[in-house]
């Protein structure tokens, strides 16, 4: 058999998550060890689609790098040191603590060499930061070797970019075009597309592309020179409780307890997991301020997304919190947060445009449940504890679950963003996990409002960041017709299926609702994740599967 470059990828995939979990058994590894260089190879043979020029053994990623950074703590470039820990008290310490703006999680740089990571979402999480800190070492190289002469000198630019930074950093002022000339010859790009990074950086969070080039670069180059070895550790405490569901389970009982109180554990509870957002604006954006379609509803979004957003969003929050609306902060450490919306409270004959209010008694009204995006294997760890019956010191209550209704983002394989996949089945990707789902939703469900929809199986990938076209152009031209790929549908599918047809603990064909719209194509240069978000794009095709979504509950699937 001929081994082609997708067969190579997969093994790449392969070897990568051996070598991470051995890594993580063994406790800390050097980034440009023995272990270190075993994942930046195998890395640099995926050539990750989102990680762009990361083989190009002189020009730095910039949209890749802008990427990682925005979901790593600031100021881990500085860091020489990173542990990653479980839940362990810092929480309740002096620390301030850090979260990134595109991944959740807590963070905390306990001194001038040393940031903690607090891992509480699951092997995915685990994977995913360890990919980025490779990716990060691999640009930090290169940047070492762009900053000295053949004979290991510091270069002219190096040395006016550690003035920029200097300068910066006392608040003074500087030659910002200058600046961007310096830049360029230490990343190995032009003018243009280094001052257009600049921009991206500062736009995503006011955030220094000198301060963090040059500090990557300096920990390359003390390393080097002064013997100053970067590493990363695992905590025991995180080593131990890794795979136990000890945040899934904290989480999953602090739902039930907040049904309990308010006496909503015996009523119809439909789960869908989803935005915070959307759910509550479809329902109290046409109580509360009467949007009555969905381009209203769209409308909605997009102002409350711009100028409108303070007031019109404080109105629909105060007539929802008056209205059926709870709201669950996360307290165990999964980093989701939740919404109870108990229909009982609602006064309309109906719930949104087009969805009537059940006709049944108050005691009998069901319970919508909303969940915040999980993360890879952290989706089976919160739904399978959360459909586990509710243990009370006298006796088990079951949880009266009627659907589950998962709406994601997703890469799309033949289309663009904005787009609509309605999946049929997930393949998990790696194994020989397959779980064939009955989706209540049809592509008819979603036609002539604007977005191309498709339908078929979608790959349930162990991370977005280590896919490169040709593993995706084997599922999508293969047998299996793969229409997408995300990370948490089969982990979901899992949860469903133990607790109906292995625990019975809910309805054997509980009704089960998917749907994903499109964040990126991987198969398109300019259109993978590193290209930046769906931004305005992302409002119709969120609305529409939404209202899609109380459709189905509230019309009986029809």
């Amino acid at each position: 058999m001929t081994r082609t470059k997708a067969h190579e990828s997969r093994s790449a995939i392969e070897k990568l998550y051996i070598i991470m979990r051995h890594l993580f058994i063994r406790g800390s590894y050097k980034p440009t060890g023995v272990s270190g260089e075993s994942l930046v190879k195998e890395l640099l043979t995926l050539k990750p689609e989102i990680y762009g020029l990361m083989d190009d053994p002189e020009k730095v990623e910039l949209d890749g790098l802008l990427y990682i950074i925005e979901r790593l703590p600031a100021g881990i470039e500085e860091c020489r040191y990173i542990r990653l820990i479980s839940r362990e008290g810092l929480e309740r310490s002096d620390f301030n603590v850090i979260i990134p703006p595109k991944r959740r999680r807590n963070c905390y740089r306990v001194d001038q060499d040393q940031m903690y990571v607090e891992m509480t979402r699951g092997r995915s999480d685990i994977y995913d930061i360890l990919t980025h800190l490779t990716f990060l070492y691999i640009e930090s190289e290169k940047i070492e070797r762009n900053s000295l002469d053949h004979k290991g000198r510091e270069t002219l630019d190096w040395r006016n970019l550690r003035e920029i930074v200097e300068k910066e950093k006392r608040g003074e002022e500087f030659n910002e075009e200058a600046a961007y000339s310096y830049l360029s010859n230490i990343l190995g790009r032009t003018f243009d597309v280094t001052r257009t990074a600049g921009r991206k950086f500062k736009k995503a969070g006011n955030l220094s592309i000198f301060s963090i080039i040059f500090h990557m670069g300096k920990l390359a180059m003390e390393e080097q020179t002064e013997g100053l070895d970067r590493e990363i550790f695992f905590s025991a405490s995180l080593r131990e409780r890794i795979g136990h569901h000890v945040y899934g389970e904290l989480w999953a009982d602090h739902i039930k307890r907040v049904l309990l109180e308010n006496d909503l554990l015996h009523r119809p509870l439909h789960i869908i997991s989803a935005n915070l957002h959307s759910v509550v604006n479809t329902i109290y954006g046409y109580l509360a301020l009467g949007r009555n379609s969905f381009e209203e509803l769209e409308r909605l979004a997009v102002e409350i997304s711009q100028e409108n957003k303070y007031d019109l969003a404080h109105k629909i929050k105060n007539y929802a919190l008056k209205h059926g609306l709870i709201e669950i902060n996360d307290t165990s450490g999964t980093n989701i947060s939740a919404q109870i919306i108990d229909l009982a409270k609602i006064n309309s004959r109906e719930l949104a445009p087009g969805v009537p209010m059940p006709d049944d008694d108050s005691s009998k009204l069901p319970v919508i449940f909303v969940m915040d995006y999980a993360f890879g294997e952290q989706a089976y760890e919160c739904l399978d504890e959360l459909l586990k019956p509710y243990e009370l010191p006298d006796k088990i209550r079951a949880i009266n679950v009627q659907s589950v209704s998962i709406m994601g983002k997703a890469g799309i394989l033949n289309g663009k963003k904005g787009d609509i996949m309605i999946p049929t089945a997930h393949v998990f990707e790696g194994t020989a996990d397959n779980y064939p789902i009955r989706n209540g939703f049809k592509t008819k469900d979603f036609e002539g409002f604007g977005p191309a929809v498709y339908e078929g199986p979608m790959v349930t990938v162990l991370g977005t960041s280590l896919q490169n076209k040709d593993v995706l152009k084997y599922f999508m031209e293969s047998s299996w017709k793969a229409i997408g790929l995300e990370m948490e549908g089969a982990h979901y599918q899992k949860a469903i299926q133990s607790a109906s047809k292995i625990r019975n603990s809910i309805h054997r064909n509980i009704n089960t609702f998917y749907a994903y719209y499109a964040s990126d194509n991987p198969l398109e240069t300019g259109s993978t994740l590193a290209s930046g978000g769906l931004g305005m794009d992302g409002v119709r095709p969120t609305y529409l599967i939404t209202l899609n979504i109380l459709k189905k509950i509230f019309l009986k699937g029809k």
